[in-house]
């Protein structure tokens, strides 16, 4: 591992002098999450998680910062590595590290590098896992396997690992029990749509500083995260174009005023280009062979196999790098393309991710969960489990209070016409 970092007997970072910048986005973030910081008060009264031993690989943010120093108030012995090689903040890392920390994690780190810092966050065997992109699971599943037998559970924030965890478990390959994060309503209504749509809008102009009214913006999925995108783009003035291989994804793009079209009709057209699908090669050679000069290309999914750079690669007569985050590959005709991030995830590698606002709900669903599987996780099942619906609705709850916002209660006679199955019209 080359280049100069900053390192202690619990910790590897880049520059350890950052850490001032960087806590004071963590107390930006903290000003900005009301129900995380609700959650740190509670929970650090009653310590309901000491004893615990946590690994997580999760993007290191100033929202992730809150929730790792709120894992910690509550009582939990924390390891911490990023999830994502370019979507380390490393002003952050280097603040959590002086606050003494476990932390393994810095900006652009390789592959090898990666695993390393994971395997890091393993050594003091943890009771509990947290992950973003199932990549921590993997590792315990695949090279550390004696570590599950005294692993109580793990939590996962992403629709592809979530999917990826299910498949496990409809195998009984699954060695402990997850709760799918994800897959809670105050997550993926909330974190996926809103956040990943205007995270991913700031990534590309700070990457390109183009003008997207006008433009051909071309969604690839049209799912939580794809309607997000599409949703900001054409706030901005883009014509929308979504391609899907759902009927009902489809549909709910037409309907909300975008077009529809194959991904090899639309590469005819596009402008700029987006992938939020979890699914490899769904941007590949033949696409980049009609896509028109100056086309920008950006992912948005959990992992940068999605846009088929190789292909891309061969393509090319010639590569340099334009503006930060942003390579222009000229094709043997002249054409030029660009690409975003690397292909990687263009709201945390070219900006700074989710709003704190949104990622508030997202990580009391990490923190109530982590909470949850400390007093009860030794009785669940060996299978991905959801979120109970209470948990959203008190999540909702806490954070339609702090915006001022009251509810409506139903009475009791309303309650009883809900449940009266003999009242007719």
């Amino acid at each position: 591992m080359s280049g100069k970092y900053s390192e202690g007997p619990r910790f590897k970072v880049r520059d350890l002098d950052l850490a001032e910048k960087g806590r004071m986005k963590i107390d930006w973030a903290e000003s900005r999450m009301p129900v995380m910081m609700a959650l740190r008060e509670e929970h650090a009264a009653l310590q309901s998680l000491k004893g615990m031993r946590i690994a997580g690989c999760l993007h290191v943010t100033k929202e992730t910062a809150v929730l790792v120093e709120t894992l910690a108030a509550a009582g939990a012995e924390i390891s911490w590595s990023g999830c994502n090689p370019l979507s380390t903040q490393d002003e952050v890392a280097a603040a959590l590290a002086k606050a003494g920390i476990s932390i393994y994690a810095w900006h652009g780190m390789n592959t090898e590098e990666f695993y390393w810092c994971i395997d890091k966050t393993l050594e003091f065997k943890p009771t509990l896992t947290l992950d973003d992109g199932a990549d921590l699971i993997f590792s315990v599943h695949n090279r550390h396997p004696e570590l599950a037998a005294t692993i109580i559970g793990g939590t996962e924030e992403t629709t592809t690992g979530v999917h990826r965890l299910r498949a496990m478990a409809a195998d009984k390959a699954l060695k402990y029990p997850v709760i799918a994060v994800n897959d809670a309503e105050t997550k993926w209504d909330f974190d996926n749509v809103y956040g990943t749509g205007q995270s991913s809008i700031d990534g590309i102009l700070r990457a390109t500083s183009v003008l997207l009214a006008g433009k051909n913006f071309v969604v690839v999925g049209y799912g939580h995260c794809g309607s997000g995108c599409a949703m900001r783009a054409a706030g901005l003035g883009a014509s929308v174009i979504a391609t899907e291989v759902k009927a009902t994804a489809a549909l709910k793009a037409i309907l909300n005023g975008h077009r529809v079209m194959t991904m090899d009709e639309a590469a005819r057209v596009g402008d700029v280009f987006i992938t939020a699908t979890g699914m490899k090669d769904v941007i590949t050679g033949r696409h980049f062979e009609v896509m028109r000069d100056g086309a920008i290309v950006c992912n948005t999914g959990h992992y940068d196999c999605e846009i088929n750079l190789v292909d891309l690669e061969k393509m090319a007569a010639s590569k340099r790098t334009v503006r930060t985050n942003c390579e222009e590959y000229t094709l043997k005709d002249g054409r030029r393309i660009y690409v975003l991030a690397q292909g990687r995830l263009v709201n945390l590698a070219a900006a700074e991710g989710h709003p704190s606002e949104v990622m508030d709900m997202s990580f009391a669903n990490q923190f109530l969960s982590m909470v949850r599987l400390a007093r009860e996780g030794q009785g669940l099942e060996t299978t991905v489990h959801d979120i109970p619906e209470e948990q959203d609705q008190l999540i909702a709850g806490i954070k339609l209070e702090t915006m001022g916002c009251g509810l409506d209660v139903l009475t009791a006679e309303q309650v009883a016409y809900l449940n009266d199955y003999a009242a007719g019209t």
